[in-house]
Formats: structure tokens, C-alpha cells, sequence
């Protein structure tokens, strides 16, 4: 009942049911967005659009923060932002990382399986031209060898097929350090 009170006076906010917020006005520290995407939905990981836009593989500013998990998808929309939970397979649950951001730690997929969770959850096939549409950039940043281990442990020809599509495309882009 007071929390519920608490809501309506804007002492308290909401972020998904069960896990609340202090308001600016009570709060010591600043929220850090990115810093929620984690602890919102456990197990999970930052990837997708977002992650590549983090690593600047991709021109476009991505304003919802894609993450992966093993549980069923979800979406949390709170005054923070759009917080987008995809499914993956206990398999394919590899490849990131622990990094601060703003003085928090945060779980962000590695470059090379940002691409690959991104390709794994979109439909179709990724043709030479859908991923020249996409207008990659930075490809120094993806490491050849790791993006096709990576995408073998996925024991998917599509994605082995999209991973060796887009090191041509890096080899063309004249990346410079690719190597196939």
C-alpha cells in the first residue's frame, strides 16, 4: 500500500513489477540506463543493434537497448528507456563481457557476437546486399578467426554463411586487419 502511495507522490518509480527506483529528487546517484539492462532480466547481456552501435560497427544511434537471455522474451518500458530481451539457447549464451560503464558493470556481448546474435534473431537470409545495406563500419574491430569460431558454435550454416559474407565485405571495405 505505501509503495503504491509512493508512486503517485513520484517518491518511487517503477522499472518492471517487483524492482522500483527512488526518484531523482531521493536519489544519491545518478541511473545509468545501460546499467539496468542486467539486473532487469537475469540472466542476460547486452547485443543486437545496440552493442553494435556501442562498438560504432554501425552509423545509426540505437535508442532501446537490445539484450539476450535464455529465458522467454520480454519487453520493460520505464522512464529509463525500452529495455527489449530476446531468446537464445543455453548454447548460444557466450561471448560477452563484464565493462564499466558510467562506474557500473555492465554485460555487453564481444563485437563478434553482437553480429552474430544480431543475424541469429533477424529473419532471412543475410545476402552480400542486405548486409551492404547495413553500412558497417570499423570492421578492424571484429576479429576474423573468433566471429568464425563463434559462428561454428552455432552449428548454423546461415550464420556461417552470413559470418564469411560479411569478411568479404570487410576484405573489400579494405578493413585492413581482417583476415580470412
Amino acid at each position: 500500500m505505501q509503495l503504491s502511495r509512493w508512486m503517485k507522490q513520484g517518491k518511487v518509480i517503477g522499472l518492471r513489477r517487483g524492482m522500483y527506483t527512488l526518484s531523482d529528487t531521493y536519489r544519491r546517484a545518478p541511473i545509468v540506463p545501460a546499467a539496468l539492462a542486467n539486473p532487469l532480466y537475469r540472466p542476460s547481456y547486452l547485443s543486437g543493434l545496440w552493442a553494435l552501435a556501442c562498438y560504432d560497427l554501425i552509423p545509426e544511434r540505437v535508442v532501446w537497448f537490445t539484450s539476450v537471455t535464455t529465458r522467454v522474451p520480454r519487453r520493460f518500458e520505464n522512464p529509463f528507456g525500452t529495455f527489449d530481451y530476446r531468446n537464445l539457447k543455453q548454447d548460444f549464451f557466450f561471448g560477452q563481457q563484464v565493462v564499466d560503464w558510467g562506474g557500473h558493470p555492465v554485460a555487453l556481448a564481444e563485437p563478434e557476437k553482437a553480429l552474430l546474435d544480431h543475424w541469429h534473431l533477424s529473419d532471412g537470409p543475410w545476402t552480400p546486399e542486405r548486409l551492404d545495406e547495413m553500412r558497417y563500419q570499423h570492421m578492424e574491430r571484429v576479429s576474423a578467426d573468433r566471429l568464425l569460431d563463434y559462428a561454428g558454435r552455432f552449428r548454423s550454416p546461415r550464420l556461417e554463411r552470413a559470418a564469411k559474407r560479411w569478411l568479404d565485405l570487410a576484405a573489400r571495405a579494405g578493413a585492413g586487419s581482417v583476415t580470412l
